[in-house]
């Protein structure tokens, strides 16, 4: 079977992408207002994009739901306050980052909303969430527009792990329990192995 992308409508298109780039890390993204209010918003279209520098990059779409076609309050705030947290999510928060999904209005603190706490940082503005056991401060580096959507880039200016998931210069999977996005639902890194088998 073949399908023309350009015979999609892009809602059609993006389901099919969305089950095929599986499964997808989940930047738990942190920021701050101008005004000082807390945000937080999950993005699964995220990945390292250089290693030196190291920087990060995470694509914001538009809002949607009721805020359709709007500027999430995401990229605002990285656009007025220059920086960002990237919280890694591990299984025991992953309820709380399911939470911070929901449409929420931009004078609402959603750390409150959502029962996290949060924690300065050592170098930017934005808050780090206490209870992920990895966190990355980032400065803004660029942003770009591609199509509907932002690609914006991070680099990484400070790196955060807890002592037990720190062993030699690496993390340890196994005891981080990251979660991933899949289509419509999660998954759980726990199956791990070398190949070949």
């Amino acid at each position: 079977m073949f399908i023309d992308p350009e015979t999609l409508t892009p809602k059609e298109i993006y389901k099919l992408l969305i089950g095929s780039v599986v499964p997808r890390p989940i930047a738990w993204v942190s920021t701050v207002s101008r005004n000082g209010v807390y945000n937080l918003a999950p993005f699964s279209f995220y990945n390292v994009v250089s290693r030196n520098p190291p920087m990060l990059g995470i694509s914001i779409g538009p809002g949607v739901g009721e805020r359709n076609g709007t500027e999430k309050d995401t990229l605002t705030n990285i656009r007025s306050e220059k920086d960002f947290v990237i919280n890694v999510v591990s299984n025991k928060v992953a309820n709380q980052m399911h939470l911070s999904s929901s449409n929420f209005q931009p004078e609402v603190d959603e750390f409150k909303s959502v029962k996290v706490t949060p924690m300065e940082s050592k170098i930017v503005k934005s808050p780090l969430i206490m209870e992920a056991d990895i966190k990355m401060e980032c400065r803004l580096e660029k942003i770009i527009e591609l199509g509907s959507d932002h690609l914006v880039i991070g680099r990484l200016v400070q790196y955060h792990i807890i002592d037990d998931l720190y062993c030699d210069g690496k993390v340890n999977i196994g005891k981080l329990q990251p979660v991933g996005r899949l289509a419509g639902n999660y998954n759980l890194v726990e199956n791990i192995f070398l190949l070949p088998r």
